[in-house]
């Protein structure tokens, strides 16, 4: 398992990150193989080394022989969907699309037959499917993304001049993590946020990672002062590593122990990493508790819809915080003839509750001796 950390230094475009995979290790023979398998025709996609502020970065750059800079959406979807691999195919798709929606819904139009403009032509394609490619032949399986720098002033496009960033560019960022810019005009491209948006890529802290590769992309526009790159980092997570989950909290001065202890097993059930209750004190002196609820971050909206509805709270908390795990082992011992399973990480062993109490039940023994006996004291 591998994850890419993007670094956007002076902002993000499609040909950017792509470079920057590139110049991590991302094999351009297999990127192009799956552009090819698209249909697309009269394109020839390079990367080559551009020395820029000291600082030697990669630079792909799409030839073109046919000059059609506008199609339909339906129809880069279309080509997308016939990309192989699979993998590589669902995530173009999800990225085009995801662009067809927004410009549908910035026009007016329906977003099957919405006409892209700007971003009809070969290099869109090339650097949605190139991109999605390079992440599959590195095996990332997690990407994490710093804040975007956001220019500013306008932009030109076919509709005009544009403030910045341009409005598919915003719609298509919504939920990520942005930042002022000193820079003018475009620093991100709708191209780049739609794939971002596509793989999911996370706006927060990474885990703790062995790093493996780096690679710099540079964009097209040369900056007086400083190299215009996008980073990419490659990475193996530490298996004992710490990781960024979410928290789920409410106050809750009206719901019986009943229901607390219903919504906490309910949790559980439905993918909370751990649900507990504490008691409190609030506003009055009234006696209350706080259900807490500890998930990863994509099934936080789900278990937040989940708390609210179960317990009829108006409301509750989000944060993130940051676990630390030790490896663990869950191992079977023999206790009296009568199996117990125990888990077993660095610093000793704890067997399962649930089977010493069986154990105990069937030997006729007290459960702290079994208990005793399974961890091996």
């Amino acid at each position: 398992m591998t994850i890419c950390v993007i670094s956007p230094f002076t902002g993000l475009a499609g040909d950017m990150l792509l470079a920057a995979l590139v110049d991590a290790g991302a094999p351009l023979d297999r990127i192009r193989s799956a552009v090819a398998t698209s249909g697309l025709t009269g394109w020839e996609l390079r990367v080559q080394s551009l020395l820029t502020h000291g600082l030697m970065t990669a630079r792909a750059v799409v030839d073109v022989a046919d000059e059609a800079t506008s199609r339909s959406a339906a129809e880069l979807i279309a080509m997308a969907g016939r990309v192989e691999p699979a993998p590589v195919a669902e995530r173009s798709v999800a990225a085009l699309r995801a662009i067809a929606d927004v410009e549908g819904r910035l026009h007016g139009e329906d977003p099957e037959h919405v006409h892209l403009h700007e971003l009809g032509g070969h290099d869109t394609l090339v650097d949605v499917i190139g991109v999605c490619a390079a992440l599959d032949a590195l095996e990332v399986s997690t990407v994490y993304c710093g804040a975007l720098p956001l220019g500013t002033g306008t932009v030109r496009t076919a509709h005009g001049l544009l403030p910045c960033p341009a409005p598919a560019t915003a719609a298509l960022l919504r939920g990520a993590r942005t930042v002022g810019s000193d820079l003018a005009g475009e620093t991100v491209t709708p191209t780049a946020a739609a794939v971002l948006k596509a793989v999911d890529a996370r706006f927060e802290p990474p885990p703790e990672f062995r790093l493996l590769a780096t690679g710099y992309g540079a964009g097209t526009r040369s900056l007086p002062d400083r190299p215009n790159v996008a980073v990419v980092h490659l990475g193996e997570p530490v298996a004992a590593g710490h990781r960024t989950l979410v928290v789920l909290e409410t106050n809750l001065d009206d719901v019986t122990g009943e229901v607390l202890g219903h919504v906490a097993g309910g949790l559980l059930a439905a993918g909370a990493l751990d649900a507990w209750i504490s008691p409190v004190t609030m506003k009055k002196g009234r006696p209350a508790h706080v259900l807490h609820v500890l998930a990863e971050r994509e099934h936080a909206a789900r278990l937040a819809d989940l708390v609210l509805a179960e317990t009829g709270s108006l409301g509750l908390r989000e944060y993130p915080v940051r676990r630390t795990a030790l490896a663990r082992a869950t191992e079977t011992v023999d206790v009296l003839g009568v199996p117990v399973r125990r888990k077993r990480g660095p610093h000793g062993a704890k067997p399962e509750h649930d089977d010493v109490v069986a154990a105990a039940r069937e030997l006729g023994l007290p459960a702290r001796v079994v208990a005793t006996i399974a961890a091996g004291r």
